[in-house]
């Protein structure tokens, strides 16, 4: 089936033009309707490049921002990929829609319980979610060949970077140390150690749970 004009739009204008090079994120942003992903009375806002609110005062993410974020994971068909803070499920269809097997945690149980049924009205059916503290992973189905987290967080939690495969990539928001923006980083965990990349400034909401900024880390 043929994306819809919209959809094929937002594709060029904002993803395409401002240097969004893989076909990969570009096919699989073809592939997934982001108005599925979207509260019925912002339809009409689906194919605008900035976030949009899904409740419980989360957003669904600004598409290029999501496509920078895809394009540095360099997703693979077939790799196990984790999504920390999946909100509205809309990166999941992506991964899925890339060929991933994606996993998902979503900290509140109103938007986690409605990520199955708008991948289902998606036409990706077949999505591992569970609700729970994002900061503490999915250490029973670990490990992960590309992590993905989707809120910011004052630095990466390490329970991610232990279930993160050797030779794996993270890629998180993180609080800048001296305070305001945030940065995009790459994380690629090596035999010893981890390389940190630094990739764009960004604003996401913070992460929820033990790892955020108001929780308390073990």
């Amino acid at each position: 089936m043929s994306a819809p004009a919209p959809l094929k739009t937002m594709v060029r204008e904002h993803l395409r033009r401002r240097g969004i090079t893989s076909r990969r994120v570009l096919g699989a942003f073809l592939r997934v309707d982001r108005r599925f992903f979207v509260p019925g009375e912002r339809e009409r806002d689906a194919y605008g490049d900035y976030p949009l609110p899904i409740g419980c005062g989360q957003t669904v993410s600004q598409p290029y921002m999501v496509a920078i974020m895809l394009e540095a994971l360099d997703v693979h068909r077939g790799m196990r990929v984790l999504e920390i803070g999946a909100g509205s499920g809309y990166a999941l269809a992506l991964l899925r829609a890339e060929g991933a097997v994606p996993y998902g945690v979503e900290y509140l149980p109103d938007l986690a319980a409605r990520i199955p049924f708008r991948l289902r009205t998606a036409g990706l059916p077949d999505v591992a979610v569970r609700c729970g503290d994002g900061g503490e992973g999915w250490p029973e189905e670990a490990p992960y060949d590309r992590i993905l987290v989707s809120a910011a967080c004052p630095e990466v939690p390490p329970p991610l970077l232990e279930q993160l495969r050797p030779g794996g990539i993270l890629v998180a928001p993180v609080d800048s140390p001296y305070g305001g923006a945030q940065v995009l980083l790459r994380m690629t965990k090596l035999q010893h150690g981890v390389s940190v990349e630094n990739l764009d400034g960004c604003v996401f909401v913070p992460l929820l749970g033990a790892y955020g900024r108001d929780g308390v880390a073990p």
